[in-house]
């Protein structure tokens, strides 16, 4: 497949990158700044843009199967970006009428899990207040998702870690899995592109953890 991949340099999208590669795809890695982006391989285009014209973007997603984003804040004072890029993202695909968008988000945005304990519960809503600011990014992202013509796929990890690809995780369509804690950034890109082609993804949110 040919693939576009925002946030190439994150550690979810970097991570799509190279599992895409290894796995035979052409891929496209948009990125700000290039010297960043430590994966390489013939089937790898780079593609310089600061995400701010959707016009800009056209040519990094015409012709593409799928783009897939890792966009989003690094910390409280990156609030907003999520909602803001992806909606520069969204105004390229609908021009160049590509519709596959998978995205990440984080699974305090969508449901709780049922038959969760107290303390997990507990820990979530302490989570929920402290990065009340980056979760409410997500939600707008996840509504302008909602509002586009695109069949988008909104991925929503635990806590994320640095750990290898271990291809075992849970997945919740339109949920969040029961006691679902972690995931290794490198699982969760193997769970974005394995949903390319799961129709029972579309327009919807998945849960996704160990």
């Amino acid at each position: 497949m040919k693939l576009t991949v925002f946030g190439a340099t994150g550690g979810i999208g970097r991570e799509i990158v190279r599992q895409a590669l290894g796995a035979g795809h052409q891929v496209t890695a948009v990125v700000r700044d290039p010297t960043r982006l430590d994966v390489t391989g013939n089937a790898l285009e780079v593609f310089r843009a600061d995400l701010t014209d959707p016009q800009e973007l056209r040519a990094a997603v015409a012709g593409r199967d799928a783009v897939l984003s890792g966009l989003g804040a690094r910390s409280r004072r990156d609030a907003g970006v999520a909602a803001r890029l992806t909606r520069t993202v969204l105004g390229a695909m609908e021009a160049e009428g590509v519709r596959r968008l998978l995205v990440v988000s984080a699974g305090p945005v969508g449901p709780e899990p049922e038959n969760d304990g107290f303390l997990d519960r507990g820990m979530r809503g302490l989570v929920s207040a402290v990065l009340k600011d980056v979760y409410a990014d997500l939600r707008e992202m996840e509504a302008e998702l909602a509002r586009s013509g695109t069949d988008w796929t909104s991925v929503r990890p635990p806590r994320l870690q640095d750990k290898p690809l271990t291809g075992r995780y849970r997945t919740v369509v339109g949920g969040f899995p029961p006691k679902g804690r972690f995931i290794a950034r490198a699982d969760v890109a193997h769970a974005m592109l394995s949903m390319i082609d799961d129709m029972g993804t579309v327009k919807q949110g998945v849960g996704v953890a160990y």
